[in-house]
């Protein structure tokens, strides 16, 4: 069963634990808090006297894991979508295609790396809730098997109509995402797209895609390229790490008899 988080911006007292609790958990630098940045992967928006939090949706057909050419995004099993730095291509397909305009860039780093929200992976992962949803007294963030945390957001509106605009955002945006947010008022007066329509983006990400100078015809024809030297390339790793601790092997032996001999002596 997937994972999800649920934001409630009615419960939400912009206390900011959710983003402080991010930045200690990945080790962020204290900048850029207030937008979405590779120094911030969470962080809390005020739209019209509304909070909103900022961060991937890890959709459940996540349209940046399609155009990867290299398979450097993933759809776990348990739900979040991850990065893998070590097989990115620096592409930035993902950044270009992502409907909520969450993946971004080290533009600044020598060796660049796509930065977003992996929902603490190796937490949920093991059993454990994402670092931002530990923190919140208040009831604004939970987190759990997404359809919990989308029955928990339907009975909250049901509970409480006149406190909340009668609509979950994610339940069916997109095709559906792992991050579920509810409110008083609307979504797009809350600063979320809403013109991603209820399909699955994958199937249509490449149509888009090929209208963007290049993309298909230059850069298109280079993916199969640059997927073999990133295969190639973790090849040559492999088989020099092997080499390696056969190397060492036949060392740790060597020493071993050499301490027998001087025990013996």
């Amino acid at each position: 069963m997937s994972y999800g988080i649920l934001f409630d911006s009615v419960r939400c007292r912009q206390c900011g634990g959710c983003v402080d609790a991010c930045k200690v958990k990945w080790d962020l630098p204290d900048r850029d808090p207030d937008k979405l940045s590779e120094n911030t992967f969470t962080t809390l928006e005020i739209h019209d006297g509304h909070p909103v939090r900022r961060m991937c949706m890890h959709c459940e057909n996540p349209a940046c894991v399609s155009v990867c050419p290299v398979r450097a995004l993933e759809k776990t099993p348990e739900g979040p979508v991850i990065y893998h730095a070590d097989r990115c291509m620096g592409c930035r397909y993902c950044v270009i295609a992502c409907p909520f305009s969450i993946p971004k860039y080290e533009w600044s780093s020598a060796v660049p790396r796509v930065r977003k929200c992996v929902m603490c992976h190796d937490r949920v992962s093991r059993g454990k809730k994402p670092a931002c949803t530990l923190f919140c007294p208040y009831g604004g963030i939970q987190s759990g098997p997404r359809e919990e945390m989308l029955a928990e957001a339907k009975r909250r509106l049901a509970e409480e109509p006149d406190k909340y605009h009668q609509h979950v955002y994610g339940e069916r945006e997109a095709g559906g995402t792992g991050v579920l947010v509810i409110g008083a008022v609307p979504p797009e007066r809350l600063g979320l797209p809403v013109n991603v329509g209820d399909d699955p983006l994958p199937e249509k990400t490449w149509a888009a895609l090929s209208r963007l100078p290049g993309v298909v015809g230059v850069a298109g024809a280079f993916s199969l390229a640059f997927w073999w030297v990133v295969r190639r390339r973790d090849q040559v790793r492999a088989e020099e790490a092997a080499a390696f601790a056969e190397r060492e092997e036949k060392a740790r032996a060597r020493v071993t008899r050499r301490e027998k001999q001087e025990v013996n002596s």
